[in-house]
């Protein structure tokens, strides 16, 4: 059996190996061509869970798991907050035959689709970023966002001003983009034309009210049923677009607190991404409406991921 380690995944599964990959999985996805169930979730303790996502590419294609934990407090020690293996099988014999690093697969895998919703939802010409966080996925979807959009600056915001600061400097350094460290959230956003929400909060850090019209926000950090990231105002304002329908509706915690509150109903989910990119729904109707994508993230992304890492030979050697 094949094991792909964490640094071979961070070196061949690039933005542009990667984008495409995930593209092409979510539009299988919509189409209803792959096959997934729900994600299992044990909370463990405080800011710890494990996380179980099985399913296939197709019914004669390469399927598998997803294995991984989320440990919050990581960030604080250096390390990453997920860790795990992405397990595929053959579809030919049924047997497991490779098993790859999942935290970094799901690094890059989660940024890469949204950069693919970007690509298709944001204004053409969005040249501002903001991320609220400074963890590893905000550092890569500035790498991500980077590769559908022409930044002219990124502007980040957390908790922490010392770490935000270092983040701007790393980043600035690594893309060759000013990156600019605010003090507040409305301050981060006030010009953003692309937001991204990448943080482990567990209640609003993003109100409505504080984004322009014609924004694209991709609403990423929470992951489960819990935690929300944006308030119910921005939920009922955007134009709002899941990665998996079916798993927004269950899970997706900014969308079932409006629901909750009575400001929306399962209609307010226009579709899913997929369906936009195969032309089944329209994305932005307008330069002034605000759209959002929330991801919460598939299996097929990681499946279709490191199959392509395992199937394809690595041009290093």
């Amino acid at each position: 059996m094949r094991f792909i380690d964490r640094e071979e995944v961070a070196r061949r599964l690039t933005y542009e190996v990667c984008i495409p990959i995930v593209r092409e999985a979510m539009i299988a996805l919509s189409k209803g061509e792959t096959k997934q169930l729900l994600r299992s979730i044990v909370p463990l303790s405080e800011g710890r869970l494990l996380g179980v996502m099985p399913g296939a590419m197709g019914a004669h294609k390469p399927f598998g798991a997803k294995l991984i934990s989320v440990f919050q407090e990581n960030f604080a020690r250096g390390i990453q907050s997920h860790q795990g293996l992405v397990v595929l099988f053959d579809p030919e014999s049924g047997a497991p035959v490779c098993v790859a690093d999942a935290g970094e697969v799901t690094a890059i895998r989660t940024a890469a689709a949204s950069a693919v919703a970007t690509d298709v939802l944001a204004r053409k010409d969005s040249r501002r970023l903001a991320l609220l966080g400074y963890g590893e996925q905000a550092a890569t979807h500035a790498r991500a966002i980077g590769k559908v959009r022409h930044l002219e600056s990124i502007v980040v915001w957390g908790r922490s001003p010392e770490r935000a600061a270092a983040f701007a400097e790393r980043t600035q350094a690594e893309l060759v983009v000013p990156v600019f460290a605010a003090t507040t959230a409305r301050e981060a956003v006030a010009e953003a034309d692309i937001i991204c929400t990448v943080t482990a909060a567990a209640e609003p850090i993003l109100q409505g009210a504080w984004v322009q019209p014609g924004t694209h926000v991709n609403v990423v950090g929470s992951g489960y049923a819990v935690p929300v990231e944006v308030d119910n105002e921005l939920v009922v304002r955007s134009r709002f677009i899941a990665d998996s329908r079916e798993g927004v509706l269950q899970q997706g915690a900014e969308f079932l607190r409006a629901k909750a509150a009575g400001l929306v109903g399962d209609d307010h989910v226009v579709g899913e991404i997929g369906q936009v990119l195969n032309g089944k729904i329209e994305g932005r109707r307008s330069n002034s409406e605000i759209t959002v994508y929330k991801s919460l993230g598939h299996v097929v992304q990681d499946l279709a991921s490191a199959w392509a890492l395992y199937s394809q030979p690595d041009g290093s050697h």
